[in-house]
């Protein structure tokens, strides 16, 4: 049985930036991948924005790794040439009780350290976005969008360059906790074993249900998982729009809004429908509700105008009914078991903090 330092399952954002930070401590890295490519689950099934960090509760992690992460993750696109775009964002009042609303939200930025944000009338709103229309709206200049798997592809090689190794088509199928480590059994067409003084668990989605199969861990501190679906469609044409567009944040998201990629194609999304299981599919027949939620800020959107895109899932832990969740770091202090490190319920903005929490991971948890 092969002995390694450290083992991150799951090569997504998150596992490839965990990997990075403690390959460049000069740990032993192993990152194993159940699919036959990095990415290719929750990390590439998103809006690819980089988020201010305006919604999150105050002090929580998702708050503090959102701003820290976002400042970080700029400065890396710059040093690495990663493709993007600090090209801003509106957040759009359509009502009266909406634009009441408008300051809470800018007070609650400002609480999480986001000081940019700045209240624009109608007028100004509109004179930023014509095609809008609008009660006032909420101006952030620090949100911005990435190409995520440029991204990823810079992470994996500055993992590889400090000596981490990939390894793809390598499901952990199950582990236990012994008194040198931690003992994983891993699948895939050249089954092995290996033992590791560190794992770290960021599987996304399957992450509760990889920690439930390594003996060892206190089964009852395993969240449940909650699978929350959004749709996409992009815009037939060119996009009236140069920010991103965002309305008043509803219960369990942010509303479908309008953001770009980098060759200024438009997308609306995602909605949110909770689900049992992985699928992908999008019901073209959405497109009606996606015209109804969208014509309130968007009304000269024309009929036919939405085509089916793509779709994520979000790896929700905590229930349709409970409106706010954070991301759930569960070290040894949490557990009671040396050398485990649970990253559960890291959706959006996952990928804004992915540099932010690959140093909290490392550092804190370091061996």
């Amino acid at each position: 049985m092969e002995e390694v330092q450290c083992v991150v399952a799951g090569a997504g954002v998150i596992g490839l930036a965990v990997a990075r930070a403690l390959a460049s401590m000069g740990r032993e890295v192993i990152i194993l991948e159940a699919a036959g490519s990095i990415g290719s689950e929750t990390s590439s099934r998103n809006s690819e924005v980089i988020h201010a960090g305006i919604y999150y509760l105050a002090d929580s992690l998702m708050a503090r790794l959102c701003v820290e992460g976002r400042q970080l993750l700029y400065a890396y696109c710059r040093e690495r040439d990663i493709p993007h775009r600090q090209c801003g964002k509106l957040i759009v009042a359509t009502s009266k009780a909406e634009l009441e609303q408008l300051p809470a939200i800018a007070a609650k930025a400002e609480r999480n350290g986001v000081a940019d944000l700045r209240q624009l009338t109608a007028s100004e709103a509109c004179s930023l976005e014509p095609p809008l229309a609008t009660t006032g709206a909420l101006l952030s200049p620090s949100t911005g969008i990435i190409d995520s798997h440029a991204y990823m592809v810079s992470l994996l090689g500055d993992a590889e360059s400090a000596g981490a190794v990939l390894v793809l088509n390598s499901p952990v199928e199950q582990g236990r906790v012994t008194d040198k480590g931690i003992v994983l059994n891993i699948g895939g067409s050249d089954p092995t074993t290996l033992s590791c003084r560190l794992f770290v668990n960021a599987a996304g989605l399957s992450a509760p249900k990889l920690a439930r199969s390594i003996e060892g861990m206190p089964a009852q501190l395993v969240p449940k998982e909650y699978l929350a679906k959004g749709d996409y469609f992009s815009l037939a044409g060119k996009a009236p729009f140069s920010r991103l567009i965002y309305p008043v944040p509803v219960k369990g998201g942010l509303g479908i809004h309008l953001t770009l990629d980098l060759a200024g194609q438009a997308r609306f999304g995602p909605d949110i429908e909770w689900v049992d299981n992985l699928h992908y599919a999008v019901d073209p027949a959405k497109a009606e509700l996606f015209y109804a939620g969208v014509r309130r800020y968007f009304p000269d959107l024309k009929d036919g105008a939405l085509l089916p895109a793509y779709s994520g899932i979000r790896p929700k832990i905590v229930p349709p009914e409970v409106a706010v969740q954070d991301f759930l770091v569960q070290g040894p202090r949490a557990h009671g078991v040396t050398g485990l490190i649970n990253l559960f319920g890291i959706e959006s903005p996952g990928l804004t903090s992915s540099l932010a929490l690959a140093k909290f991971v490392a550092e804190s948890q370091a061996v």
